[in-house]
């Protein structure tokens, strides 16, 4: 089995040293062994854990609920649904905030637009003027 010092996963994970720690004395290692001196030697499950830890905070999980789930994953098989239903919660929320960042994409292009024809026509109100049905096909329905 692979060891890694906390520099090491830092570097593979781009997680700070000082995040590792906290997620540590937060109790999310439970199986991490401790050298010489008190030094943590990562194994394969930390970063397995790490990776799970990445992806329930960056669906927009708090710490704690993030805890929780882990929690539950000590009790193997008697959560299993109680943490199938936990992703399938954090899938919906994310489709959700996908759908909402392409609509801001969307309108970024809208303007990208506007902006980029005012500078080449010199004019911001010649753009303004600018028929709604002779605005490029995807744009047009930010307009207004």
């Amino acid at each position: 089995m692979m060891s890694y010092s906390i520099g090491e996963v830092s570097n593979m994970t781009g997680i700070s040293v000082s995040t590792l720690r906290y997620y540590d004395a937060q109790g999310f290692f439970p199986k991490i062994i401790r050298g010489n001196g008190g030094i943590r030697e990562f194994s394969d499950h930390e970063l397995a854990v790490l990776k799970t830890l990445d992806c329930l905070k960056s669906s927009g999980l708090s710490i704690k609920e993030i805890q929780h789930f882990f929690q539950l994953a000590q009790l193997e098989n008697e959560s299993l649904e109680a943490r199938r239903d936990l992703f399938y919660q954090q899938k919906s929320a994310v489709i959700k905030q996908i759908e909402e960042l392409t609509q801001t994409l969307n309108m970024i292009r809208y303007k990208c637009w506007y902006y980029d024809t005012a500078i080449e026509l010199g004019d911001e109100r010649k753009v303004q003027d600018i028929p709604t049905e002779k605005l490029p096909e995807d744009i047009r329905s930010f307009r207004y």
